[in-house]
């Protein structure tokens, strides 16, 4: 009998570490915490035409212009801002090395967690037709799964070109 059947699960020891858990209609969402540079209060998103439905626009971060993208578009939920969202700050890989600053507009932000390799699972295989090459793996903590976010790829790489030419 193999030891890697379907229904054993192994653990991912590479994606053990620190992570900012997010929220998005009542579900749970880990961003790793070296991908996050600040976590700020919601503002007014000044739009950009010809953008995506997900890219709200752009913020003034002091001084710098911060392109903005609301994560319940992008993941097919219902557009709501609500009193406790805000924004968090991240920075995203625009392949090679150069790195893009975005901001992602959640729910809310619950906590900083250390994972460790056997609080974490590979993504489950949903069939063909749902795209989880997004997804870095599930995280079990407190009881409760949170799914690990690969944020370099939530942005599609052509969305985070078209929003680097704004600069």
């Amino acid at each position: 009998m193999s030891t890697n059947s379907p229904s054993t699960v192994l653990p991912v020891p590479a994606l053990a570490g620190k992570y900012l858990t997010v929220v998005l209609e009542n579900e749970a969402y880990g961003i790793a915490v070296l991908k996050v540079r600040e976590i700020i209060r919601m503002q007014k998103v000044t739009p950009v035409p010809q953008m995506p439905a997900f890219v709200k626009g752009v913020i003034n971060l002091r001084g710098r212009v911060i392109p903005v993208v609301d994560l319940r578009v992008k993941f097919g939920l219902p557009a709501e801002i609500t009193e406790r969202a805000c924004i968090v700050v991240v920075q995203v890989a625009l392949g090679g090395e150069q790195v893009v600053p975005m901001g992602l507009i959640v729910d809310s932000v619950e906590e900083v967690v250390s994972l460790g390799a056997g609080e974490i699972e590979a993504t489950p295989e949903f069939g063909s037709r749902v795209d989880t090459t997004y997804l870095l793996g599930m995280a079990k903590v407190k009881g409760q799964v949170k799914t690990l976010l690969d944020i370099d790829r939530v942005v599609a790489a052509d969305t985070v070109r078209a929003i680097a030419q704004l600069k």
